[in-house]
């Protein structure tokens, strides 16, 4: 009255069917209707073939409904991918590095000639300084550069980079950086008149910087050379334009990186 015995033959070698992914240009072919197409998409939980004209048709994804090289399987609808990690980069071009608070600064310092130089380097390398617990100082020029050093007191733990506009050969500013001997203290430059001039022209939206005759004060100059009234305003264009490394001259950029290196190597 109860039918077969369920356990009767040899239950354990029933046949299972092979569950395949649904992959995009799969051929398959569905069992009852007998269309064969290749998978070209899912629709409200149904897999969609096309035929070889072009025909397009949506099956249920049931168990053993279709036929792979004459095979009864069960499709199943791929996994979604795992979404791609981007890695993302700071305005200097590093790696960022997420989750990671600002270290306590350390005794090592950098000093930079002024204000503007102190804004356009945190614009761009802040994140790194941030996270290398660096602190940047504006001067008010290098002119007292030797006896300020002397003040600071370089160590092998409180290691001084410098960063000076126009430190070219013969110019007033290498020589007083050459009166600068201490181990301890790593003086870089990049030769350009002023920190607004390492910002690449493009960046700011002219084909060049203008050339101030000599006598005239250079910010002056330029700011009559394209019409801005006032050197502040002229600074908060730049400084505006600036989104990253990519926006700055070289040599500023190497000037910079042997400066963080320098402070930040220990002993």
């Amino acid at each position: 009255m109860y039918g077969e015995d369920v356990l009767a033959g040899d239950w354990r070698r029933r046949k299972v069917t092979p569950e395949v992914d649904a992959e995009p240009d799969l051929v398959v072919e569905d069992a009852d209707s007998g269309f064969c197409g290749a998978v070209v998409g899912f629709e409200m939980g149904a897999v969609v073939l096309e035929d070889r004209f072009g025909k397009r048709r949506n099956f249920p994804l049931l168990p053993a409904a279709f036929l792979l090289d004459g095979r009864p399987v069960t499709l199943r609808r791929p996994a979604a991918p795992a979404p791609r990690q981007t890695r993302t980069r700071t305005a200097s071009g590093s790696i960022a590095v997420a989750g990671v608070t600002a270290r306590v600064a350390r005794s090592s310092r950098i000093w930079v000639e002024g204000i503007h130089d102190a804004a356009l380097v945190e614009r761009i390398w802040g994140d790194d300084l941030r996270i290398e617990g660096v602190v940047v100082e504006p001067l008010d020029g290098i002119d007292a550069l030797e006896q300020e050093v002397a003040a600071f007191g370089p160590g092998p733990g409180s290691r001084l980079g410098v960063l000076v506009d126009h430190l070219v050969a013969g110019s007033k500013e290498s020589r007083i950086v050459a009166r600068v001997t201490s181990p301890h203290v790593l003086v870089t430059g990049h030769p350009y008149v002023d920190i607004w001039q390492a910002v690449k022209p493009a960046a700011v939206g002219i084909r060049e910087w203008p050339v101030v005759p000599p006598g005239r004060p250079w910010k002056e100059g330029i700011c009559a050379a394209l019409g801005v009234a006032e050197p502040a305003d002229m600074w908060r264009r730049i400084l505006g334009t600036v989104r990253s490394y990519k926006d700055v001259e070289t040599p500023l950029i190497n000037s910079m990186e042997r400066l963080i290196d320098f402070v930040t190597t220990e002993g």
